[in-house]
């Protein structure tokens, strides 16, 4: 058997009837897969490791708490051995061979009949890599032959065309604060696999240098204040380019649906009959804090964190946030394209109750290789910005955390 390479096959094993030998670390690492394929998993063993007990009082697998006793695989389709007990494994191993079950050992590869696949998932795609010389496996290269073939096809270093019909549409992908790397695994496929992308000038912008050639690429930067008719031309061509059977990626910056205009773009591709796909991206209202050294939380300074939109004055009719009772509160306050309001938002807040002193990070950047934190006060943030020619995009962070260092205590 030693002398040819395994068969690779896919069990289907829904409602079939699966023996797991030992409850220990093994079966631990083992069981979900099988309970994810759906079979009827039996566990015989004395004993189990919390997680194994859990899957158990959950209903999930039947647990016989015994040892190994003959007749237990007569019925089943496909075995596990994993007991502590070598005598235990043998026995097993045999009563499998006698009754025609595939059996996997996990002290014994070479007496089994089967092997367990290095194994890994990707939207539909299952991964599963074997050693083929018996005689040299070496468990790390297949796992790690495993990790960077999930890892390209999420990533979408690794582009697997379709080759079926696709179905055309939008998927309104989140591409985080800036960082390339920040964008999710499912929206950083998306974009692999699109025909055309409409990307913000706020989205990750170097991953559209790793788009192919045929990739057609719509900037929809918007300029602050100005052209006030591009979130309709914006989904116009959403819908025009899905209309013409296209697989169509709106990239925008953090998440569609933070100050994004997101449920905007999604309700006219509804009105259109455009399917629709929203992938949630990382906040830059959380992120860039935190790359900036900034918790927005933190254990006896503050238990809570509000975000706003600082892209309308205080003073102004159009603004919705009740400034007065923001300015109440204890704990962290974020503020979202309001660089060039923030000297009234200042005011108002110090006006309200809230201590001059209470100090101020603005982020400018954030994530990306152009970062800077620029510090100040509530009393001295407007003076700052002019001082140090702070600019959009940057994130505003108003309360002690400002304040918390790396010990995490305050300064």
């Amino acid at each position: 058997m030693a002398e040819h390479p395994p068969y690779p096959v896919g069990l289907r094993l829904t409602g079939r009837r699966v023996v797991v030998l030992g409850g220990g670390q093994v079966a631990q690492r083992r069981l979900p897969a099988l309970i994810k394929a759906g079979a009827d998993v039996h566990l015989v063993s004395p004993e189990a490791t919390p997680s194994v007990e859990a899957m158990a009082d959950a209903g999930e697998i039947t647990w016989h708490r015994r040892p190994y006793a003959e007749g237990d695989l007569a019925d089943a389709w496909y075995a596990l051995i994993a007991t502590s007990d070598p005598d235990a494994n043998t026995a097993a191993s045999a009563e499998a061979e006698a009754h025609r079950v595939w059996c996997v050992r996990s002290d014994d590869a070479d007496r089994a009949t089967a092997w367990t696949p290095a194994t890994g998932h990707s939207e539909g795609v299952t991964v599963a890599v074997l050693t083929t010389d018996a005689r040299g496996r070496d468990p790390r290269h297949t796992a790690a032959v495993r990790d960077a073939v999930v890892e390209g096809l999420r990533d979408g270093t690794l582009v697997a065309p379709h080759f079926r019909t696709r179905t055309a549409g939008v998927a309104l992908v989140g591409g985080g604060p800036g960082d390339p790397d920040l964008i999710t695994v499912r929206g950083r496929r998306l974009l692999a696999e699109a025909d055309v992308v409409i990307a913000d000038r706020l989205g990750p912008r170097d991953l559209l240098a790793e788009l192919p050639p045929h990739v057609e690429v719509i900037d929809a930067a918007k300029i602050p204040y100005g052209r006030y008719m591009a979130q309709e031309a914006i989904n116009n061509a959403l819908v025009e380019h899905a209309k013409q059977g296209k697989s169509v990626v709106r990239l925008k910056g953090g998440d569609p649906y933070v100050f994004g205009r997101g449920m905007e773009e999604l309700h006219a591709l509804t009105e259109a009959g455009i399917p629709c796909t929203v992938v949630p991206g990382i906040s830059s209202s959380i992120s860039v804090p935190g790359a900036a050294g900034i918790p927005v939380t933190h254990r006896g300074v503050a238990h809570e964190f509000t975000v706003v939109s600082g892209h309308v004055a205080p003073d102004d009719e159009r603004s919705l946030v009740d400034w007065p009772s923001l300015a109440k509160l204890t704990g962290t306050l974020v503020i979202l394209m309001g660089v060039d309001k923030i000297g009234r938002i200042a005011e108002t807040l110090v006006a309200h109750g809230k201590s001059p002193d209470t100090p101020v990070a603005l982020v400018q950047e954030g994530t990306t290789s152009s970062q800077r934190r620029v510090d100040a006060t509530l009393a001295t943030v407007a003076e700052t910005v002019v001082a140090e020619d702070v600019k959009p995009p940057a994130v505003i962070v108003v309360g002690d955390v400002v304040a918390v260092g790396p010990d995490g205590t305050a300064a």
